[in-house]
């Protein structure tokens, strides 16, 4: 009997690199892959600053695909990446909201993208070293579960992969905790097993968002007012992409007291911001909505779950209603902190995923 094959995503880093590893132990046909996403050869600054995708990835993923016997491929998705991650990223903050680039890029490229190469190839699944696991419920769906460990667990990056994804994923990482990743990765003799993990967006690894969406579109964000609820007008700000709802650092407001980012007007270029309470609220909206552990809900219906409203919310109480073919309310048991347009709102039912949307 032929042996089931899956293609594993490896970044390089200790966690895709003990996936692959576990997979070769349980019998499967395993075969390596890196992504190229968005560098060009020359660029090493990734490789120094400990990215996913830089050129050091490529090599040390190469290294352990040597070490664990499987071929391995370095894959060209640099178009599928500038049009569903790039360009959505600098689009969204020139419209005044927060992005999540990894949720996109999760959705388009390591899974759509990849997944159509793999089944392609003749690969039954595609895996990645992902901290979640994917199991299929009683009423047929898939759904990705959390982690064993709360601390890595990364379900909420997750929410928006299909049915038909998850039925060809597997994420065996997701069943320990990263103290035992590593462990096992120095037992076998990895390179990689001490590989500091990568912790910010791959193509900004200076963190500098304005300067890097006025190099990428060309179009220099103009400076604008902050003002109150109200318009009155409380000083100037540097341009609405260097802010984000919820944000206290960087206003450079003498006010003599702590204040927030409230909301972000891009049609009239203001910056409202507010006291601490007023960064508060008790019900959000959302559309780009995926169901996953859960039936698509007839409009008017409502679910009881847990919701996150960012990647550390440890997640509040809410009634989930949906109030037309996309989109959803959220009203929250008690009030939640600057729930943040662009962001994603994930809600749970117990260790599972039941959906999501970008909050708007």
């Amino acid at each position: 009997m032929a042996r089931e094959k899956v293609i594993v995503g490896m970044s390089g880093g200790v966690d895709s690199s003990v996936a692959a590893y576990l997979l070769k132990e349980q019998g499967y046909e395993v075969m390596g892959v890196t992504m190229q996403i968005w560098q060009e050869e020359e660029e090493t600054v990734l490789e120094e600053e400990g990215g996913c995708c830089g050129l050091s990835a490529v090599e040390d993923a190469r290294r352990v695909a040597r070490m664990l016997d499987i071929p391995y491929y370095v894959l060209n998705f640099k178009q599928e990446f500038k049009k569903n991650v790039m360009d959505y990223f600098a689009r969204e903050y020139l419209r005044g909201r927060t992005p999540n680039p990894c949720i996109a890029c999760n959705r388009y490229v390591k899974w759509e993208a990849l997944l159509h190469k793999a089944l392609a190839l003749g690969a039954d699944y595609i895996a990645t070293g992902h901290y979640a696991r994917i199991q299929q419920l009683p009423n047929g769906r898939y759904a990705v579960k959390n982690s064993v460990t709360e601390g890595k667990d990364q379900t909420y990056a997750l929410y928006s992969l299909t049915q038909e994804q998850l039925r060809h994923t597997l994420m065996p990482v997701g069943s320990y905790t990263k103290p035992q990743i590593r462990e096992l990765a120095a037992g076998i003799g990895l390179p990689v097993a001490g590989k500091r993990d990568s912790q910010e967006i791959c193509f900004i690894p200076d963190k500098d968002y304005a300067s890097f969406i006025e190099k990428y579109t060309g179009i220099r964000v103009p400076e604008g007012n902050f003002v109150t609820e109200d318009g009155r007008i409380l000083g100037r700000h540097k341009g609405i992409t260097h802010y984000t709802v919820g944000q206290r650092r960087g206003l450079g407001l003498p006010m003599g007291r702590r204040v927030f980012v409230r909301e972000i007007r891009p049609a009239s270029n203001e910056v409202v911001i507010g006291e601490g309470e007023e960064v508060f609220s008790r019900t959000l909206e959302a559309d780009g909505v995926n169901y996953m552990a859960v039936p698509e809900p007839a409009v008017g219906e409502s679910i009881r779950c847990r919701a996150k409203i960012r990647y550390g919310h440890r997640g509040a109480a809410c009634t989930v209603t949906r109030t037309d073919t996309d989109r959803i309310r959220c009203d929250f048991d008690e009030p939640v902190r600057a729930a943040t347009p662009g962001q994603a709102v994930v809600f749970y039912q117990g260790d599972f995923v039941a959906g999501g949307g970008t909050i708007l």
